[in-house]
């Protein structure tokens, strides 16, 4: 009898089970009918990531091969950790790393907060065509190319440029300040600043046009002037925008500029200007030691996970705001 009623539950377990794949399904097919056109627009998206994105991680299996392109990834000897050894061992790798991090934080110390202060000094102006003025004026750089750009600050900060034409006005002496090592982090994060925090105070504009305006009547009743307005009503209302773009720029702070870092730099400026871009290369395309340089690459990549992952996790225990 109790054998009966066992096989009973069973079945009537499994007719459930079924009932629910079933039903499941069913609302994934008249879902996928439903938004049928959403799909087809997302395709392309989903396509791109997964060709571009997810299929080249393969590759990065020849970080742990002695790869040659003539017998292939599958061909190629396994080695383990043999190059990721090799590279803490490398007698750069104090000078690229300390670089890497310096000018990523000089980078989030002085460009992060920039747009925010943009945006609320943009937010404070009432009149609409100097608001209007100075956002096109701030937004222009971003659109420049980076090979433009990195002219355009060759040329500045030549011996002959507009600034040292500034700084022989004032008595000062005139250098070239490319060849300064002293010197790179500056124009490097200071040219950033200029190019980017127009284009980086639309999110904050847009945050802050979100902002409920019986707030400000509000404050403005109890007496808050303008200021106090800002730190109590406009800050705190934009404030989950700033910590997800501050979680996603910790997930970066590894990335620093190829680009810009390749056509500014030069053998002089290495001890302040070389990161692990640049080395990776060097390593990789000049001397043609890829699995070497994919498992700097890789390095590089783990690092910009567990940042992401740790500053989450810490905001989302501090203020309950984060990306997952």
């Amino acid at each position: 009898m109790d054998q009966i009623k066992v096989g009973d539950a069973a079945l009537s377990g499994n007719v459930y089970q079924t009932k629910k794949q079933t039903g499941f399904v069913h609302r994934l097919k008249r879902d996928l009918y439903k938004n049928r056109m959403i799909y087809w627009m997302a395709l392309p998206v989903m396509a791109y990531y997964i060709i571009f994105q997810y299929v080249p991680m393969y590759g990065a299996s020849i970080a742990f091969k002695d790869f040659s392109p003539m017998k292939g990834i599958l061909g190629s000897s396994w080695v383990g950790m043999q190059h990721f050894n090799d590279f803490f061992k490398d007698v750069y790798f104090g000078r690229i790393l300390s670089n890497t991090l310096l000018i990523s934080l000089y980078n989030i110390i002085f460009g992060f907060p920039a747009p925010i202060i943009l945006a609320l000094l943009l937010n404070e102006v009432r009149k609409n065509v100097l608001k209007r003025f100075v956002q096109s004026v701030t937004y222009l750089p971003h659109f420049i190319s980076v090979l433009v750009l990195c002219g355009l600050i060759v040329d500045f900060t030549a011996r002959n440029g507009i600034v040292n034409d500034l700084l022989a006005f004032m008595g000062m002496e005139r250098i070239t300040m490319l060849l300064k090592p002293e010197l790179f982090r500056t124009i490097y994060v200071s040219s950033n600043i200029w190019q980017e925090v127009g284009w980086g105070s639309i999110i904050y504009l847009a945050a802050l046009a979100g902002i409920d305006q019986d707030l400000y009547e509000a404050a403005t009743i109890d007496g808050a002037g303008r200021f106090k307005q800002m730190l109590h009503v406009t800050l705190p209302g934009i404030m989950p925008t700033i910590i997800i773009l501050f979680i996603l720029r910790m997930g970066s702070m590894m990335n620093v500029g190829f680009d810009k870092i390749f056509l500014l730099y030069n053998p002089i400026t290495y001890e302040t200007s070389d990161v692990i871009s640049t080395y990776v290369y060097r390593k990789g395309i000049l001397e043609a030691n890829y699995s070497f340089s994919a498992a700097v690459g890789l390095f590089n990549s783990v690092i910009n996970f567990v940042l992401l992952v740790v500053t989450n996790k810490i905001s989302k225990k501090v203020n309950e705001t984060s990306l997952w």
